[in-house]
């Protein structure tokens, strides 16, 4: 099942290379997204312990670059595409397993974003079908700095999937209401744990004129063993509430997985996140972001079985954004604290040791186009 996917897709990308996408794209872009994230410590090997996401400190990266096409889907044009190619420091990891293979191709796929069709099918108030890659129904935060309130992101994104890879449906339920399921290749797209698909299915309520709340379930085996005890299942509960120039939203996500191997336990992941976004006038907009993550049995993180760890951690920051006709220039700027406590917590200091806590000053500079 996972093999045939994966074949789709490549005959997928193949079909859009050659197909006049420009010619038939409502929307089209790019950006570049280059940061430095000083840390106090100024260790040796340049690494932000841990991470998938600005992994590197104390040096310049461009941290994500991409292009992309997309065509909506409508009653009056039915198939719809979106297309999108990436480099940097952000796509290199963030689809990848610490404890499974990559799939074949993974030196190609890591450089497309989301590459999907889709279809309006004629069914009742509009059934939305979607196959190739597309954005995860998992998480509050983007793979993309530019569409996320802060600069860098939470541990909660960064441990679970960014993207997807395979099928989605989506229909409306009622006028509040829309329900999603979706068959995927697996937790991590860019992994081959097994042949065995995973499944998903969100339901997304507009509660009212600001608030939205959305509960996605993952479920599926992350290891060699697809028995049904040895499924993965992630919970991921976001409430969202926007009025006027605030916004503010909660995350918790909730995991569980037993393990294949003799004696261990049932791992055990939770993280939470409550960010608090106001724009206080005109171009200007900060952000306070309260989190913690706690991977009990170190399956999450660092992939080895009794290295669990948990992190605390605050981050502010402060944006100023210049539009120009379709061009804009985003500028961050952020701090954050870190604190990991465990076996496997903590971070680089300017020794190469570790050490529990971490404060990093960044500097984000995002151009958009289109």
């Amino acid at each position: 099942m996972v093999r045939t996917m994966r074949r789709v897709l490549l005959y997928f990308v193949a079909w859009l290379c050659l197909w006049p996408l420009p010619a038939l794209a409502q929307e089209y872009g790019a950006f570049v997204d280059a940061g430095y994230l000083n840390s106090l410590h100024d260790p040796p090997n340049h690494l932000f312990r841990n991470r998938g996401t600005t992994p590197r400190v104390d040096e310049w990266n461009v941290n994500m670059a991409a292009a992309f096409l997309k065509r909506a889907s409508s009653e009056t044009s039915r198939l719809g595409f979106e297309a999108t190619v990436q480099t940097g420091q952000d796509s290199k990891i963030f689809g990848f397993s610490a404890t499974a293979p990559n799939i074949g191709g993974a030196d190609f796929l890591l450089h497309l974003g989301p590459t999907d069709v889709t279809y309006l099918a004629p069914a009742g108030k509009g059934l939305t079908i979607q196959a190739g890659i597309f954005n995860s129904l998992i998480g509050y935060d983007s793979l993309y700095a530019k569409d996320n309130l802060s600069y860098t992101r939470p541990w909660g994104a960064d441990y679970t999937p960014y993207l997807m890879l395979g099928v989605n449906v989506s229909y409306p339920l009622s006028d509040r209401l829309t329900g999603t399921i979706a068959v995927v290749n697996g937790y991590w797209h860019l992994a081959h744990a097994n042949d065995a698909p995973s499944l998903a299915g969100q339901l997304a309520l507009k509660a009212g004129e600001h608030v939205t709340l959305k509960q996605t379930v993952l479920y599926g085996s992350h290891q060699p063993a697809t028995g049904v005890e040895f499924w993965r299942v992630l919970s991921d509960t976001i409430v969202e509430r926007k009025t006027g120039r605030l916004t503010t939203a909660f995350e918790y996500q909730l995991g569980s997985e037993k393990v294949d191997a003799s004696g261990s336990p049932r791992a055990l992941w939770m993280s939470a996140q409550a960010p608090l976004h106001w724009v206080v006038q005109g171009p200007w907009s900060v952000t306070l972001r309260p989190e913690f993550a706690w991977d009990r049995d170190g399956r999450w993180i660092t992939g080895q079985l009794g290295a669990g760890q948990s992190v605390l951690a605050v981050t502010s920051t402060v944006e100023y954004r210049i539009p120009y006709k379709r061009a804009q220039g985003i500028l961050r700027l952020e701090h954050r604290y870190d604190r990991g406590r465990g076996a496997a917590g903590g971070f680089f200091d300017e020794n190469d040791r570790v050490t529990p806590g971490q404060h990093l000053v960044a500097v984000g500079l995002i151009f958009t186009l289109g």
